[in-house]
């Protein structure tokens, strides 16, 4: 009886091994059936990722009517900003009579400055410009940002040109504090056809022209303070060009994200 029970209970052990085998072949076997359906699974979540990745990527654009209702807009904004660009030469005769006599380094700055916007004037006269293939007219706005207290939205490119706003005018400021204190002249960073103007860098696209300037006097701002204090507490300077720290321009613009 003994002997029975001992072949009964091997008998057992080997069919539970080789059942065990078995289970780790069938799924080890990529043509099993268990493989099958996992690779189905995967090939469905992979199709299932790309859907969803593409009706994010539509979800983010703009109607062809949306579009070409800001295209509009942006025309009109151009041509209106064409026409006050116009104006600043007035402006800019009116303080070059004030620095005549006062401010040598500080009138020499205003005429380099003037100069280049009287370039970007010129570039500004072509009306060859291909809306309709900028991706900016057609991008959704992804940022908020606020301005007086009032809040704006704008798509990356957008963002990228208040950046761009913030870099100029700091550049321009840091120039102008050197001037006047070259000039032994009290602090006056609000007293710069620079800082009245404040649309050296805009091409009248993306952003309103208040927006830029708004902007771009608070990077000439803190310009001017490095300038005439002969620091660097709010810039730097990369190989040869000056910007805003990454962090304090971040904080300035403060844009917040949609999604």
């Amino acid at each position: 009886m003994r002997g029975g029970k001992l072949i009964r209970l091997a008998m057992t052990v080997a069919i539970g091994m080789a059942l065990a085998a078995t289970s780790l072949a069938s799924a080890a076997d990529p043509h099993s059936k268990g493989a099958n359906d996992h690779g189905a699974e995967t090939k469905q979540q992979k199709q299932d990722d790309k859907d969803d990745k593409h009706s994010k990527k539509a979800s983010q654009q703009l109607s062809h009517e949306q579009q070409q209702k800001r295209i509009e807009r942006q025309r009109e904004a151009l041509a209106e900003y064409r026409e006050n660009m116009a104006q600043q030469n007035a402006i800019a005769e009116r303080y070059a009579q004030q620095l005549e006599q006062q401010r040598a380094a500080h009138r020499r700055f205003q005429q380099a400055y003037y100069e280049r916007l009287r370039q970007q004037q010129a570039q500004l006269a072509d009306n060859r410009y291909d809306f309709d293939n900028d991706p900016f007219y057609y991008t959704a706005p992804s940022y908020r940002y606020t301005r007086a207290g009032q809040d704006y939205e704008t798509n990356q490119y957008g963002a990228e040109s208040l950046r761009k706003a913030l870099n100029y005018g700091y550049q321009e400021g840091l120039q102008a504090g050197r001037a006047d204190m070259q000039d032994n002249w009290a602090f006056a960073d609000r007293q710069s056809f620079a800082y009245e103007d404040a649309n050296y860098g805009y091409d009248g696209r993306y952003v309103q022209q208040a927006d830029y300037n708004h902007f771009f006097r608070e990077g000439f701002q803190r310009g001017y303070d490095d300038g005439y204090y002969e620091r660097r507490q709010y810039g730097s300077s990369v190989n040869g060009s000056d910007s805003l720290l990454g962090a304090i321009l971040e904080t300035i613009l403060n844009l917040q994200a949609l999604r």
